[in-house]
């Protein structure tokens, strides 16, 4: 199979809008972040992205099919419950680049295309002059019982890529569980990397 990448900004997404939110609610629901999902709160999501002129969507297409996904936006432009862990540890948010998922289909895995979306994010972030990228994971206690017994991490991919987890960064989101009936808060581990930026 053949992969290609396609760069968009802004409300540029729009047409691609509905495909991702798909994506994001097929791959999140697996371990570890258990999403059930909803297509109203997919919008709302979405939408900030879309209202940014200097976010970033990377898609990685099958031909055709959108099969993976990845996110980036301005923390300036992000919601109050995104910015403010960074604010209370007094980082300025208008040097920071967040990075919103990565999301791809289970049989695209293992084929480079979760570097080349970091790859894709970081040069665009590098050449808006932001001086950190950033993104959160969900923490999940090792003895989760939906936690599959082949279940790798990807801190040591995430290292690889030059990210590091920032001690005492950290913030909860709610959402809900696959089979549960009511939201509730998950802790979210925030990683950073700093950004070589060229005069």
């Amino acid at each position: 199979m053949t992969i290609t990448f396609k760069c968009i900004t802004g409300k540029e997404i729009s047409p691609y809008l509905d495909k991702i939110a798909a994506l994001r609610m097929r791959v999140f629901r697996d371990f570890p972040y258990l999403y059930e999902g909803s297509a109203s709160y997919e919008q709302r999501y979405l939408a900030t992205y879309a209202r940014s002129p200097g976010s970033l969507f990377v898609l990685a297409l099958d031909r055709d099919r959108v099969v993976g996904a990845a996110t980036g936006i301005p923390m300036a432009d992000e919601t109050p419950e995104f910015r403010a862990p960074f604010e209370q540890a007094d980082w300025d948010p208008d040097t920071i680049f967040y990075f919103g998922e990565s999301v791809l289909l289970p049989a695209y895995r293992g084929q480079g295309i979760g570097v080349a979306f970091f790859d894709h994010r970081e040069a665009h972030a590098r050449a808006k002059g932001f001086r950190y990228t950033v993104f959160c994971a969900v923490v999940r206690d090792t003895d989760h019982p939906a936690r599959p017994h082949d279940y790798k991490p990807l801190d040591d991919f995430w290292r690889n890529r030059g990210y590091a987890r920032m001690p005492g960064l950290q913030t909860h989101y709610s959402w809900t569980d696959v089979g549960a009936q009511q939201p509730s808060p998950k802790l979210m581990q925030f990683w950073a990397k700093g950004l070589a930026i060229a005069d």
